[in-house]
C-alpha cells in the first residue's frame, strides 16, 4: 500500500460505524498530514488580540422568545482518570449527592419553568461516557431530559495513524488503542452526520452555546444572549484573561494577512516562539472553550465545504499503547472547536470574567468548589459567594491526594476567606477550621489542623 492511501482509513472507519461527515473530517485532516502540513502558527505571523468588548452581568431577564432559538451543548466526552475516576468526570458530586451532570440539568430545567421556553440541551457523549451519562439521566433527571434521543451528541473516533507508515496504526492486543477521540472540534461533523443540525434548525433553534460540562462557570446569560443575537455575528469566543496558570493554553489573535481571528494552540506553536506564546502580557486572552453558534450559517458554511468545516490541524506524537512507550509510534490528529473562529468572517470574541472559566482539572479544584467559597442555587448555577468578588481560591494538594477519593480522609476548612492554601504531606482538617488569606499545612508527620482561624 503506497504512503497516503485513505482507503484502508476509510474502510476501516466505515465497518466501525463512523459516520460520513466525521470521515470528511478525517480526510482532510490526513490529507494535510500527507503534505507535510505542520499545523503550525508562527509568531511572525500574526498579531495579538487587543481592544475587544467587555460582558457585564447586570441581572438581566432572558427574552423567552430568544431563548427557544437557543441550544446549550455541554462537551460531556471525558473521563475521569486523573482523578481516579473509572466513570464520567461530570458524575463527579459538587455537593453530597449532587453531580455536575445533576446541576447543568437543574439550570436547563428551571430555565424551562421560569420562562415557559422550550430550552434544548444536547450532552456530546464519547464512547466511554455514553453509557454513564445516559444511565444517571434515566435515574436522576425529569422526562424530555432523559432519553438519548432527546439529549444525546455523540462524539466520533478515528484511527491512529502508524507513524512510519501513514498507514492505519494495529494493536492486535489492545484493538481499542487503534482508535483516538477526535478533539472537540469533531462538534461540528458530529452535528451534521448526526442529523441533530438540521432537526435544531427544523425546530426553530439558531443560537448555540457550547461549552465543557466540567466548567460550572459556564452558563447560559440573557446579557451574552442578546449580545450575541444582537451583533449578528456567526460566531462568538469568550476569552478570559491569561494568568500564570494559563502559559500553555491557547490565546487569541488575528492574522497579519487579513486581521482576521484565530486560536493558537501550544502544539501549534515552533519551539522557537514558544517563549512568546507563553508571554501573558502580550497574549493576553485565553480561550474558555465557550463559544456561541448561528447553526444556520454553520449549516452554509458546511455546504460550501462540501461538508467539511477547515479546522487547522492539530498533530500529536503517541504511542499506540499509551501505557506502553515501546509500542509503535503514532500520530493522532485533532482539532480545536475553538478554532472554527477562523473559518466565519465576521467572528467575535468577547472578554468575560474568570468567574465564567472555573474547570475542575484537579482535586485542589474539586476542593475548592466544594468548599463554602461557592453557593450553589435552586436554579441549579454555582458562583463563589458575594464577598469573593469574583477571585477564587487558589489550592494546590499533595499528589497523595490526587485522586477524588482521598479527599474525604483530607477534612474540609472554611475557605470563604482563603487566597491561597498549600498542602504538603499528611494533613487533616478538623471541624471548625477556618483558613484566612494564604496558609500552608504538612511535613514529614501526619497533620492534624485543630478547629481555629489559620494562619
Amino acid at each position: 500500500m503506497s504512503r497516503g492511501n485513505f482507503t484502508p482509513f476509510e474502510e476501516k472507519m466505515s465497518a466501525a460505524g463512523v459516520m460520513d461527515a466525521a470521515i470528511r473530517a478525517f480526510r482532510h485532516n490526513y490529507e494535510a498530514l500527507c503534505r507535510n502540513e505542520s499545523g503550525l502558527i508562527p509568531e511572525a505571523e500574526i498579531e495579538a488580540a487587543a481592544d475587544l468588548p467587555v460582558y457585564e452581568e447586570k441581572g438581566a431577564d432572558f427574552d423567552p422568545e430568544l431563548l427557544a432559538q437557543t441550544v446549550v451543548i455541554k462537551l460531556n466526552g471525558g473521563l475521569g482518570t486523573s482523578m481516579g475516576l473509572e466513570k464520567v468526570k461530570s458524575l463527579l458530586e459538587v455537593r453530597p449527592g449532587v453531580t455536575f451532570l445533576d446541576l447543568i440539568v437543574r439550570q436547563i430545567s428551571s430555565l424551562r419553568e421560569s420562562t415557559g421556553a422550550p430550552v434544548r440541551l444536547l450532552l456530546m457523549n464519547s464512547f466511554s461516557s455514553s453509557a454513564d451519562t445516559l444511565g444517571h439521566l434515566v435515574e436522576h433527571a425529569p422526562e424530555g431530559l432523559r432519553e438519548a434521543s432527546e439529549v444525546e451528541l455523540m462524539q466520533n473516533q478515528v484511527p491512529k495513524i502508524d507513524a512510519e507508515t501513514l498507514e492505519p496504526a494495529v494493536c492486535p492486543a489492545h484493538p481499542e488503542q487503534e482508535w483516538c477521540p477526535p478533539g472537540h472540534g469533531d462538534l461540528y461533523p458530529a452535528l451534521v452526520g448526526s442529523g441533530w443540525l438540521d432537526r435544531l434548525l427544523d425546530e426553530g433553534i439558531k443560537y448555540a452555546f457550547v461549552s465543557n460540562s466540567d466548567n460550572l462557570g459556564a452558563v447560559l446569560s440573557p446579557e451574552l444572549l442578546s449580545w450575541f443575537a444582537e451583533s449578528e455575528a456567526p460566531f462568538l469566543m469568550e476569552v478570559t484573561r491569561r494568568t500564570p496558570a494559563d502559559r500553555k493554553g491557547g490565546h487569541l489573535a488575528s492574522r497579519k494577512s487579513d486581521g482576521q481571528l484565530l486560536l493558537r494552540e501550544v502544539a501549534q506553536c515552533p519551539d522557537e516562539d514558544l517563549e512568546v506564546f507563553q508571554d501573558i502580557d502580550r497574549h493576553r486572552y485565553f480561550n474558555t472553550n465557550s463559544i456561541w453558534l448561528r447553526l444556520d450559517v454553520l449549516k452554509e458554511k458546511l455546504e460550501e465545504g462540501g461538508g467539511v468545516l477547515p479546522l487547522p490541524m492539530i498533530r500529536n506524537r503517541k504511542t499506540v499503547d499509551p501505557r506502553d512507550k515501546r509500542s509503535t509510534p503514532v500520530t493522532q490528529l485533532e482539532t480545536a472547536m475553538g478554532a472554527a473562529i477562523e473559518c466565519f468572517e465576521g467572528a467575535r470574541a468577547i472578554e468575560v470574567p474568570r468567574s465564567r472559566f472555573a474547570p475542575v482539572k484537579t482535586t485542589g479544584d474539586l476542593f475548592a468548589l466544594r468548599s463554602d467559597a461557592y453557593q450553589v442555587g435552586d436554579d441549579g448555577r454555582v458562583s463563589l459567594i458575594p464577598e469573593r468578588d469574583g477571585q477564587p481560591p487558589v489550592v494546590k494538594l499533595d499528589d497523595r491526594y490526587k485522586f477524588v477519593d482521598s479527599l474525604e480522609e483530607l477534612g474540609l476548612p472554611s475557605l470563604a476567606k482563603c487566597d491561597k492554601l498549600e498542602v504538603v504531606g499528611e494533613v487533616v482538617f478538623e471541624d471548625g477550621v477556618v483558613i484566612n488569606g494564604q496558609a500552608s499545612f504538612g511535613g514529614k508527620a501526619k497533620e492534624i489542623v485543630s478547629a481555629g482561624v489559620y494562619p
